[in-house]
This record gives structure tokens, sequence and C-alpha cells, in this order.
């Protein structure tokens, strides 16, 4: 098939997801398909010859590709290199899409996974991998998440959703330690534990520079766990759990920052209950092919809550679904082919 593997754009995951994108593209080439890694926001602004002819030639488009940095990349920078940009889309990146069987998105974050792309595909009749427009934008708010959860007895922390500039109470059901993130927010980019009510506000203020609206939830002390779900059916549980501090965006994406099982070690009864809880979770929201949910298991109660639904799951070397696909005996190309096939199902 001929695939183009959108990734890039300007979230503060952009470096994630060229990651990603670069793993998926050597993967699907391993597939015998041909593939074109392309940035969804800097595009291609020069072709040689005609859109079509790019698919044939023998072009390594991840060989300027770098690892994931410790920090999240300067997005300003990145807007520099299209002065008085007005879209999303790059040069040609519309086109080249439309020209493909399929476009496999490794997007991640803002305008990846909000379903602003998806939506515009299904309007061209752009075939893509994940689920749709409708089950990503519900997704890529946690505050509107966890009121799913809420709504369909999910169990998930107590939290407040905050607004820039507007008062707010602190309830008693969320205490100290608490969490403070983005609402929007991903691979953990303005989140922060907060001991107490001093530490709160500075974190507020720093997480308001991402976003104007922000979740205050109620801290789970205890093991954290993520669970990918592919066509309604949870895969083995993997743990995670940092050699130091959370699972931010330094620890998820530096090798040997974080020390991860798969299969977890947990009762059989316990996995089936947070198993249970995925595959009900993405239900709730309307997940189509696969996606990620992210739980901390508590240390004092033995409860499972559920944080987030991820609709575009990371695929970096480091990233949590290829390992849960390897406890299952996959390998990376078998997955990306996984993804794939799934993905198209609703075609």
């Amino acid at each position: 098939m001929k695939i183009v593997v959108l990734a890039g754009g300007i979230s503060t995951e952009r470096d994630v997801s060229l990651s990603s994108g670069a793993g998926i593209y050597q993967a699907l080439k391993e597939k015998g398909h041909q593939v074109i890694l392309l940035d969804v926001f800097l595009g291609l602004p020069d072709i040689q010859g005609t859109p079509e002819e790019l698919f044939d030639q023998d072009i390594d488009w991840a060989a300027s590709v770098q690892s994931v940095a410790e920090k999240a990349p300067d997005l300003e920078q990145v807007k520099a290199q299209r002065p008085g940009f007005r879209s999303l889309l790059g040069p040609n990146v519309l086109e080249l899409c439309s020209l493909c069987d399929v476009v496999f998105l490794a997007l991640h974050g803002t305008n990846g996974e909000d379903g602003r792309i998806q939506a515009l595909f299904d309007l061209m009749g752009i075939r893509y991998t994940g689920t749709g427009h409708t089950s990503s934008a519900l997704c890529m708010d946690k505050n509107i998440t966890k009121q799913m959860f809420r709504g369909f007895g999910i169990p998930t922390p107590p939290s407040i959703m905050v607004k820039k500039g507007e008062p707010y109470e602190f309830p008693e059901s969320i205490g100290f330690p608490c969490m403070v993130k983005t609402c929007c927010g991903g691979s953990s980019v303005g989140v922060y534990r907060v001991e107490d009510a001093s530490g709160l506000e500075q974190a507020l203020q720093k997480a308001f520079s991402y976003e104007d609206e922000v979740l205050i939830e109620r801290c789970i002390c205890g093991r954290e766990f993520s669970i990918a779900v592919v066509e309604g059916k949870a895969l083995p549980i993997i743990e995670i759990a940092p050699i130091s501090g959370f699972y931010d965006y330094k620890n998820k994406y530096q090798a040997g920052s974080t020390v991860e099982t798969c299969p977890a070690d947990l009762p059989l009864n316990v996995t089936a209950r947070m198993q249970k809880h995925a595959e009900d979770a993405c239900a709730v929201v309307g997940i189509e092919g696969y996606a990620r949910v992210d739980f901390m298991l508590d240390e004092r109660s033995g409860e499972d809550y559920a944080l987030e639904v991820n609709t575009l799951p990371g695929m970096t070397p480091t990233s949590l679904m290829p390992q849960e696909a390897a406890a299952l005996g996959m390998s990376y190309a078998d997955l990306c082919e996984w993804i794939l096939n799934v993905s198209l199902k609703k075609y």
C-alpha cells in the first residue's frame, strides 16, 4: 500500500511524534509498503517531479529525525520556519495524504489527537489509522474524559477544573498531595505534583503558561500502570516505575529512566479488574480501533483509578504499547501492521 506516516506538528509532543513516526515508517517499509514520513506542519515545500512519484523514490524520509531530548521542543523555532502561517498543514501535506491508500497517524497532542485532523480527513474521504474525530476530541480534554468515566461508573480520582484568572474552591475530597495538570496536554508536559497550598499556586501558574484550563486532581499514591486496548480487548498490563520522581517527560523518553514490567506483577483478580476498566473506559468514549488507558493503583486501598485515554499512543523506542505487544510475542513491525489492518476495518 501507499502510506503517508504523518508526524511532527506544533504541539509540545512534537519530538515524541517524530520519533514515533520514524519507527512506524521503518517498520512499514520492512513490511513492503511504499511509505513517506511527513511533518504535518513543515510539509514538503520542494517536490521534484510529481507528488505521485515520491512513493516510488528511494528516499530515507526518517534520516533527519533525532531521538527525543530531555525537554520539550522550542515551538517558536519550529513556527519560525513557516513565517506568517495560517494553517497547521504544511506545503503539499493534504495533496500527498489524498494520494495515498491510508494515512498512519503518528501525531501526538494538540492538532493531532484532538480530532481536527480526523474531522478534515473524514470530510475529504482520506482513510487514517486510529479512532474518529468525536472520540479524539472527547479524550483530548481530561476533564471531559473524567466526567464520562464518572457517569458510567469507571473509577477516577476526584478533581476540579480551574480556569485561568477565575476564583476556585479547593475541595476536601482532593487534599494534599495533589496533581496539577493541563486539561489538553500530553507526555506529562505541564504536570506537577503538589505537596501544600503554596506549591499549588506555583504549579497553577506554571500550568497556565500552557493552557487556560487546568485540572487539580487527588494524587493517588501507589503503583502506575498502562493498558492498551485493541478492538475492545485489553493487552497485557505494563507497570511503570520511574527510578526517581514521577512519570514525567524526561522519564518517559530517556532510556534507563524508568523500570517497566510487562506483564505487570499483579494478582489475577486485580489484573482482570483493571483490564475490564480499560475496556470499559474505551467503550464509554467511543474508541474505534485502538487506544491506551493510564491507571494508578492505590497502595492503601488497592483500588485502581483510570486517569486518561490516549487515542494515539506513543510508538517511540521506549513507548508502552510496543512493550505490551511484545509480551504477546508480537514484533514492533507486526504491531504497526496490526494497527493498520484494525484501523482499515472501519472503512
